[in-house]
């Protein structure tokens, strides 16, 4: 059908502008911009299109106009395109939800240039390129329209910044994996929930990390070291947690972890997965037992945002083209010097200071904030098989 339409066109004397094709459903729409040097003949030109169109059974709309540079408003030909690009995910997304997304760019003086899909399942995520909009302006305003709606909106700069993400650091409990390890060890040692209770506190930074671990740790004092073994076998990685190392990987990225959990249960982990950066605490172990104490340093707030400088350094990549990914307060100075800062299933104070926000349960939905579609995805993981 291409072939045949420009070759229609190929008869006049026309320049080709822009081409778009987008199918939904099976149903193609192919929309061509020409522009012309001296005035065409339109009805020679309508007659041959429409002509083409019946043949093939298709519906065919011809319009004319003029446009001179640097006219129109946010979205005409002298406005800058593709400045923004703001990410949608909803699990469902409604169309409520688009229509106070798109109403509140509308309301910024933005303009939506162009909408594709990047998965639909097991979440829809649509992209919106968006041109016209003060990036922390429209981030604030639509963060509200998510909260209101229940989806997950993400506003990023747009070019090639997104493409230069060259290192994604994530923490490890209730991050990379669905569980809390020191919670646990603790179950094991009969003190679940009192060491609960403290964690979460701590996630929520109500505590300092570092304290917190130590009074909890020293409640798995005489826990024979071998449980540490059995816990790590039974660990539970989060849905979409191998998609999104193995997509990465393949792309060139170098990948980190960071934990305020343990070395003898986050190193194994990272061996499996391929990971290339690790840091976490060590527990102390005396005559295979836990002594319940934790050797200095201890990796807490500070210490995940040095981890993350030092992957960084050793990656051979700036701050600006990291990505860190976390749920708790310990994870805030990571998630406010990386490039890119992600909150996934996060704690309010977190979600607040990210860059973006992720309350969906799967880890590898990451990727569509990169650009990455699902297509794109299962089609490299199709060509291995």
């Amino acid at each position: 059908m291409t072939s045949r339409l420009f070759g229609v066109l190929a008869r006049f004397p026309l320049n080709v502008v822009d081409i778009e094709q987008v199918v939904i459903k099976g149903r193609l729409v192919l929309g061509v911009l020409t522009s012309c040097d001296e005035p065409p003949d339109l009805t020679a030109i309508h007659r041959g299109v429409t002509a083409l169109a019946a043949d093939l059974g298709l519906e065919a709309e011809i319009t004319t106009g003029s446009a001179e540079p640097g006219a129109g408003g946010a979205g005409g030909p002298g406005a800058p395109r593709g400045q923004l690009h703001v990410t949608v995910l909803g699990s469902p997304l409604q169309p409520d939800a688009i229509a106070a997304i798109a109403g509140r760019i509308a309301a910024s003086g933005a303009n939506i240039d162009r909408i594709t899909r990047l998965a639909s399942d097991p979440v829809t995520c649509i992209e919106l390129d968006v041109s016209g909009a003060e990036p922390a302006h429209l981030r604030d305003a639509l963060a509200l329209v998510a909260a209101d709606r229940g989806v997950d909106v993400a506003v990023q700069r747009g070019g090639l910044y997104r493409r230069a993400m060259r290192l994604i650091v994530m923490d490890v409990d209730s991050t990379l994996i669905q569980d809390e390890v020191i919670d646990l060890l603790a179950a094991r040692a009969g003190c679940a929930a009192e060491v609960a209770k403290v964690t979460e506190s701590a996630m929520r930074g109500e505590l300092d990390f570092a304290a917190s671990l130590r009074e909890r740790t020293a409640l798995l004092a005489g826990l024979d070291a071998s449980v540490v073994d059995s816990v790590r076998a039974g660990l539970r990685l989060t849905p979409g947690a191998r998609t999104l190392i193995r997509t990465l990987q393949r792309l060139g990225y170098k990948c980190g972890i960071v934990s305020g959990g343990f070395t003898s249960v986050i190193e194994p982990l990272a061996a499996e997965l391929g990971i290339d950066y690790v840091a976490a605490n060590t527990l102390e172990v005396a005559d295979g037992k836990l002594t319940g104490r934790v050797l200095d340093p201890v990796i807490d707030r500070d210490g995940k945002t040095e981890a993350l400088r030092e992957f960084a350094r050793a990656a051979g990549v700036p701050l600006s083209q990291t990505v860190a990914v976390g749920d708790g307060a310990n994870d805030l100075g990571m998630i406010a010097a990386a490039g890119l800062g992600v909150a996934f299933n996060a704690k309010p104070v977190v979600r607040n200071a990210a860059d973006t926000s992720l309350n969906v349960p799967y880890l590898d939905t990451i990727l569509y904030l990169l650009g990455i579609s699902r297509d794109a995805v299962e089609a490299a993981d199709q060509a291995e098989d």
